[in-house]
């Protein structure tokens, strides 16, 4: 069977998506959290166990300390304080610890070390507590976030005056979980312990207590804890812990009903004692079981995910001799997968592996708990996925071919242009790995694209004033503008333009330009890189700068919103200028309009002034403006995509199918402004200034083929992705634009719109991409190309990031910064996929043409 490139790399990241989606689930494990909400009234406490008789007790204990003031210390590690350092350094702490009224302890933090994951609860004569502690340690040389015992051992000193004085060396305290501290202090205070709290009560603080209220204070911390394992482990009745629980609630029952009987015998006593002993074991096994389910990764579903990943990562590869051939299509067999005997042993396999790992592993697995039926499905794809990799490998080694720069004519070469992209793409990937460089990975993009633009000027300024030989041109002779160049350029949009164009390239160039054109061409790369340097003020992002005053933060000054007024009016009106050059004239009417009503939403909203209006009188939501701007947007794509229907029946005219993406691109485009907050309207026209300028002054001039001008295509919306303002970091999410329009919150619309907002720069250079090679090229090879290189690009920073999250799970930021990337990456493929599934609409028109 064959397949053409496009459509071939759309089920690739339509697999892929699934991959990720698996490898998430297993990444983001269902959190141990109760199941009562915030809002409902809190449930009573747990009554007294009883054995025969009632007891009364069914309200919380009086608290122990009327206020608790906690010192918090960054990066306190135990040593500080109990060793020799804290005597030189901590001299009173010191004190206090071996000879003050006092209890003392070293509290494991679990990894990663990070402050965020860490400790973020009546006027009576009670006395008050003073918590001295640390929420992570730090190793030797000063980092913090791994798993040494430097960084996850820290101090916690628990001081009050109802404590009594212990002197005698307590240099080596009693070793308890970080999370011990919330129950603790909630039965301090006399407060229910938080439903989600995973930690045991700190014994030493109630020891000089009653025995009735010791045990009280256990009880509830048990129930507390046994109720949250309940409602996250299925088997919880398996659990040592629980058992060990009701062995202690009854023995509990049978000491209260000894002490109704006001029996103060000796048996009262070592049965309290029993009984004390079994709480603090049962604790100690349901905080152990709890917290492991807290940090458990699902290991064998982030396995499964990676598989399917690599697996068509690695098949996209393979086929790049074929996907980018001059035909753009693979001979793809599907009996062999089917009949091979391959195929079905690693379904075997694979199905005895999973059959293994769900009947014995301890805690809950998402893949396991899949029905049957789908879980063999996703088997045989990763079987199948296999023989079509093997299939792939036998024909290169039986042809002995190795993938050339183009595939068309393996003599040719590859460019400083192509090693630059080449060498682009590798770096960025490999940035990944370092959480500064993901902190800062706008930094990346953005000194990519200017790299780009400087290798784009090198190439113009060679192309215009060198000979093929090396040598100076002597003059220009202009004789044709660029309608001479289209011809040419629709020759060699794909792989299949012959090696002798670019060769001749050079000479040609300058004798296609009219003057004043020459030197447009010639500034173009410099009128870019100025608009790149000027957004980058717009928006600080990222962690390093994020905190320095931008212009951004400038124009949105409530001083200022004259300014913004006017640079949100000129923006808009420079996006009607640029966009209306290729809309139909009904297209164009509506363009105005929904542009206007772009600026009337944000003024009825308070954003921008209206020159007869100073003040902000009258403010509103804004529903019915933005509704009438929603209009507008739906008409347009409407008539885009009627066009595009009538090009697959018309094919004698193609210009209806180039109106028609253009049309789907405007309204996409009106769609963003609408979106946009005013201060980054500007974003929007300075992107389609640079993608006007590059398409007059530099792809059709130098005649990029398909990949490259993707590749710039992506870049560039990769770029812009982040002059929006966004970054790596979840908060940065601008999510008003979910509500445009919306007088309630409506799921499916909010999400939908808040997508668009955040992820509008890639997806309206993907658009434009569409458009262009449909409308310069009138080969159906172009768009499959750039498909299939969409896809490659897409896929190759997300399958590197998940095997690195893989082994950074344990690396000081893991949930900070690698976990919010990894979300942006599923978001991105994602998106990717509809992109290419677009692609492959417009490729299958142009075959239905053809």
């Amino acid at each position: 069977m064959r397949l053409g490139s496009g459509s071939f790399a759309a089920c690739c990241v339509a697999i892929e998506v699934l991959g990720v989606a698996v490898f998430l689930r297993g990444f983001f494990p269902a959190p141990v959290r109760s199941s009562a909400r915030a809002e409902h009234r809190a449930e009573p406490p747990a009554p007294e166990p009883s054995a025969g008789s009632s007891s009364n007790w069914t309200k919380l204990p009086p608290p122990l300390f009327s206020k608790v003031v906690i010192v918090l210390i960054d990066a306190l590690r135990d040593d500080f304080v109990f060793g020799s350092k804290g005597v030189k350094f901590m001299p009173y702490t010191t004190y206090l610890v071996e000879k003050g009224a006092s209890h003392n302890f070293v509290a494991e933090a679990k990894p990663p070390t990070v402050t965020m994951p860490r400790i973020k609860e009546r006027e009576t004569l009670l006395p008050n507590l003073l918590v001295l502690c640390g929420d992570h340690g730090m190793s030797e040389t000063g980092s913090h976030g791994a798993s040494s015992t430097e960084e996850v051992n820290t101090p916690l000193i628990l001081i009050s005056s109802a404590f009594e004085r212990k002197p005698g060396d307590m240099r080596h305290p009693k070793r308890v979980q970080q999370t011990d501290l919330a129950a603790t202090l909630a039965i301090g205070l006399g407060l229910p312990i938080p439903k989600d709290s995973v930690g045991s009560l700190l014994f030493p603080v109630i020891e000089g207590k009653p025995m009735r209220d010791q045990l009280r204070f256990l009880h509830l911390n048990t129930v507390q804890l046994s109720k949250l394992l309940q409602e996250n482990v299925p088997s919880y009745e398996k659990d040592p812990g629980f058992e060990q629980f009701k062995v202690s609630e009854k023995l509990h029952g049978n000491w209260i009903k000894l002490y109704l009987e006001e029996n103060k015998s000796e048996v009262l006593f070592n049965l309290g004692t029993k009984v004390l002993r079994q709480y603090l074991d049962a604790l100690k096994t349901l905080s152990l079981s709890l917290s492991t389910q807290v940090a458990q990764y699902d290991i064998y579903s982030m396995m499964v995910g990676t598989a399917v990943v690599l697996e068509v990562l690695t098949l996209l590869l393979l086929s790049i001799p074929q996907a980018l051939h001059r035909k753009a299509e693979l001979d793809i067999s599907l009996s062999s997968p089917v009949i091979s005997l391959l195929f079905y042993l690693m379904f075997l396999v694979l199905s005895a592996f999973h059959v293994i790992v769900c009947t014995s592993a301890e805690s809950s697995c998402y893949f396991c708990g899949l029905p049957w039926l789908a879980a063999c499905g996703v088997m045989a794809l990763i079987s199948a996925l296999l023989c079509a990799i093997m299939s792939v490998l036998t024909k290169i080694f039986v042809r002995g071919s190795l993938p050339s720069k183009n595939p068309a004519h393996p003599n040719s070469g590859w460019s400083e242009l192509d090693l630059l992209m080449v060498f682009g793409t590798v770096g960025h990937v490999l940035s990944l790995g370092a959480s500064s460089f993901v902190e800062e990975e706008h930094q990346t993009w953005y000194f990519l694209v200017n790299t780009l633009c400087l290798a784009l000027s090198q190439e113009i300024y060679r192309s215009y004033f060198l000979r093929d030989d090396g040598e100076p041109q002597c003059c220009f002779h202009v004789e044709q503008g660029f309608a001479g160049a289209t011809p040419a350029l629709q020759d060699r949009t794909g792989y299949d333009m012959q090696e002798q164009d670019r060769v001749h390239m050079s000479s040609s160039l300058s004798e296609v330009l009219r003057g004043h054109e020459k030197w447009m061409v010639l500034a173009s790369p410099w009128l870019i890189l100025a608009c790149c340097r000027l957004l980058r003020s717009l928006n600080q992002t990222g962690v390093q700068w994020a905190h320095r005053p931008d212009f951004g933060h400038w124009l949105t000054s409530s001083d200022h919103k004259a300014e913004l007024s006017a640079l949100a009016a000129l923006s808009l009106l420079v996006t009607f200028v640029l966009v209306q050059r290729g809309c139909s004239p009904v297209s164009r009417g509506a363009l105005a309009l929904g542009l206007l009503g772009v600026y009337c939403y944000r003024a009825a909203i308070g954003n921008v002034l209206f020159p007869w209006q100073p003040d902000n009188r009258d403010i509103s939501k804004g529903i019915i403006e933005a509704r009438f701007v929603y209009v507008f947007v739906l008409g347009i794509l409407f008539t885009g995509t009627k066009d595009l229907l009538k090009s697959q029946v018309i094919a004698a005219d193609s210009k209806i199918k180039t109106v028609g993406l253009w049309e789907i691109y405007s309204g996409l485009v009106l769609l963003a402004a609408l979106l946009f907050r005013p201060h980054n309207l500007p974003v929007l026209a300075f992107s389609l200034l640079i993608q006007t300028v590059m398409t007059k002054f530099i792809w059709k001039p130098l005649r990029h083929d398909a990949a490259e001008i993707t590749i710039m295509h992506y870049w560039f919306g990769q770029a812009f992705f982040y002059f929006q303002g966004n970054s790596n970091n979840i908060a940065t999410v601008d999510i008003s634009a979910g509500f445009v329009g919306l007088d309630t919150y409506v799921e499916i619309p909010a999400v939908f719109l808040t997508a668009f907002g955040t992820y509008a720069g890639p997806v309206l250079w993907a658009s434009h991409l569409v458009h262009f090679l449909s409308s310069e090229t009138s080969s159906g090879s172009a768009l499959s190309h750039a498909c299939f290189c969409y896809a490659l690009i897409g896929s190759i920073p997300v399958s590197t990031y998940i095997i690195l999250v893989t082994s950074l799970r344990y690396h000081l930021f893991i949930w900070s910064v690698f976990s919010p990337k990894l979300l942006y990456e599923g978001m991105h493929l994602l998106i990717t996929a509809a992109i290419c599934a677009f692609f492959t609409a417009m490729d299958q028109t142009s075959l239905t043409k053809s």
